[in-house]
């Protein structure tokens, strides 16, 4: 059974820019309401102000922070209160990451980028899984990165945290098949979008090596089709496929690869692997 979004209720994490924002107006779009997370407030209450699309007065903006239980009590109580505490699709998308070599970075770093990208949809996804059950075709939807299927280096913290969410998909997927909620996850590779904004740690000795970085509406476009046709897993990009299909055919070869790398000083890219 397919998913739709018109008269859907969904909730999408990290909206206010980027992946989140281009999904959150496609749903909008396509007539479903949206109870749109993100830290900041200014950003998302200004673009719900000011959006033209003709759906956007189905989004309810949420201003907080995924990894406080508080925040994650308000999602919830806006669905049991405006919407009788059914819920159609979450969609897990709000990341942060930091590059640098593990050796030199603080120990908070690894605290942090696994709270927010771990810890925090985990915990989203238990609390609201009763709203799920009572769903129409539910849907959870992780965005997570081509770097949860293949590690670099530089990127350690990042890489552990989307191997955690890829996991524990493939884990949740067949847990809750028999309730009918389908996990659907989304592996893009490099995004132009403010991911970088988003970065705890930098290291300014080391660059991004992307892989073809797509625009934000097309991972977004692909993240749409995935959700509405229930699949179970999509890769994005020739880049990242490769990228997988490597690893899994030659991972001795990969690995060698990856050994080799030089590192070479550059500025902070502008695009960021999610």
């Amino acid at each position: 059974m397919p998913w739709k979004a018109k008269d859907s209720v969904a909730v999408v994490t990290g909206a206010s820019s980027g992946i989140g924002k281009c999904l959150t107006q496609q749903l909008a779009d396509n007539g479903c309401h949206v109870i749109a997370i993100a830290r900041r407030a200014d950003r998302i209450h200004q673009w719900h102000a000011s959006s033209p699309l003709s759906g956007f007065g189905g989004v309810t903006p949420i201003a907080g922070d995924i990894t406080k239980r508080e925040v994650r009590s308000t999602i919830r109580s806006t669905i049991e209160t405006h919407h009788g505490g059914k819920l159609d699709l979450l969609v897990n998308n709000a990341g942060i990451g930091g590059i640098g070599r593990f050796s030199q970075a603080t120990p908070d770093r690894l605290r942090q980028i696994m709270e927010v990208n771990f810890f925090a949809p985990a915990e989203l996804t238990r609390i609201l899984l009763p709203s799920l059950q009572l769903g129409s075709a539910p849907v959870i939807c992780n965005i997570s990165s081509v770097l949860g299927h293949r590690a670099v280096p530089e990127k350690s913290e990042y890489c552990a945290s989307k191997f955690a969410l890829h996991g524990w998909s493939d884990s949740l997927r067949a847990e809750l098949a028999p309730d009918g909620i389908q996990v659907t996850l989304v592996s893009p590779s490099t995004t132009k979008s403010e991911f970088f904004d988003s970065l705890i740690e930098t290291d300014p000795n080391q660059q991004s090596r992307s892989l073809g970085p797509w625009s934000p509406q097309r991972v977004a476009n692909k993240a749409f089709t995935a959700i509405c046709k229930r699949r179970s897993e999509v890769i994005l990009s020739l880049g990242g496929k490769t990228l997988v299909y490597a690893d899994r055919v030659a991972p001795a070869l990969m690995n060698k690869i990856l050994e080799q790398r030089p590192a070479a000083p550059a500025a902070p890219p502008k695009s960021g692997d999610r």
